[in-house]
């Protein structure tokens, strides 16, 4: 009697083990992208209930940027995993910007509601009258029914009308009068309108914050207050303040600013050559802004990254792959020096100018 071989099913189980490790590789590396795409759109309550994600794309660009990149930026970003995208009227790209949103839903690679944008009011529509149709222009721009997070830019009133920058005949910016509490009341009925999701403020200081919450007939609470923030103005105070109003801040020049003459103190020391900054950078194999960044999130605060570089664009999305100790966190504390690089100087002698208080 013969004796059955099995050196086929020898051969045969060998296959179907690389088979196996094979789907299990595949399985672990969906399993990776997942977490990764987890990460990526980690979010945080806002006080109204919608959720903010941590890590946002800026797209405000100084002047010599084309419109056209804006375009093309704002589209990579969206591909290497951005979800939130802050941009502002006063930004004049908004058209871009939008562009760039209904293309990426258009090619399937997000819906709408994966997007979270926001724009803000610029101080020459303050006048409630003017709030509402500030935003519908927003929207007309966008091609967007609505915006996600809808901000006062900056607490300074300026005259209304065309000029962003408003002067008279000696260069000198015309100011103008207005109640922010009335500002806020247009801008909850934007929200009642649905024409914005969330409402929330920028550049306020903490009194400023205080005249809001303590408003008669206060609807709906700022959900945020976006403020340049980052290891040299770490902004510990607004935070604390901002924190104990279920207040979201949200950092812009998280980096230390780009270096746009007129609207940046191009005087100060550059944020991302510091040397603790850089120590912390090379013992987690990461650059400086990475580790700027990734400080923010630790301590609570939505973090903005603005760059038109492809390159560090992608690479600001990697700030989910690693994390900061204790003793990092502290050090980064300790290098704060209350350097403020956008200090708005247009808005100087206006008595909401914001940057007078402490914080």
């Amino acid at each position: 009697m013969l004796k059955p071989t099995f050196l086929g099913y020898g051969k045969y189980s060998k296959e179907i083990l690389m088979l196996n490790v094979k789907e299990d590789c595949r399985r672990r590396v969906r399993l990776e992208e997942q977490q990764a795409m987890d990460l990526k759109s980690q979010k945080v309550k806002l006080n109204d209930g919608h959720f903010i994600p941590v890590l946002g794309f800026g797209t405000a660009a100084p002047e010599e940027v084309s419109k056209s990149e804006a375009l093309e930026v704002t589209k990579f970003a969206i591909e290497v995993g951005f979800r939130h995208l802050d941009c502002a009227h006063v930004y004049r790209n908004e058209e871009q910007v939008g562009q760039a949103i209904r293309s990426k839903i258009a090619d399937g690679t997000v819906k709408r509601e994966d997007i979270f944008y926001t724009s803000k009011l610029w101080c020459t529509f303050f006048r409630p009258d003017l709030v509402q149709p500030a935003l519908e222009k927003s929207l007309k721009d966008l091609q967007l029914d609505y915006v996600d997070l809808y901000l006062i830019h900056f607490p300074v009133a300026m005259k209304p009308g065309e000029e962003l920058l408003p002067k008279d005949e000696n260069g000198k910016m015309i100011l103008d009068s207005v109640d922010l509490c009335r500002t806020w009341e247009a801008l909850e009925k934007c929200k009642d309108a649905g024409l914005t999701k969330s409402i929330g403020v920028s550049n306020f200081n903490h009194k400023q914050l205080e005249k809001i919450l303590n408003k008669p007939g206060l609807k709906y609470k700022p959900v945020c207050n976006q403020v340049e923030c980052h290891p040299y103005l770490n902004q510990s105070k607004l935070l604390d303040f901002c924190k104990s109003h279920d207040i979201v801040l949200v950092a812009y020049s998280a980096l230390g600013s780009q270096r746009i003459k007129g609207w940046v103190n191009l005087n100060h020391p550059v944020l991302l050559e510091d040397p603790v900054l850089c120590a912390i950078a090379k013992k987690h194999k990461q650059t400086p802004a990475l580790v700027a960044l990734r400080y923010q999130i630790q301590r609570g605060v939505v973090v903005l990254a603005k760059s038109y570089n492809k390159k560090r664009i992608k690479e600001n999305i990697q700030v989910f792959d690693f994390e900061l100790s204790p003793e990092d966190m502290k050090a980064i504390d300790g290098i704060n020096r209350n350097i403020r690089y956008s200090e708005m100087l247009f808005g100087v002698g206006h008595p909401e100018y914001p940057f007078s208080e402490e914080y």
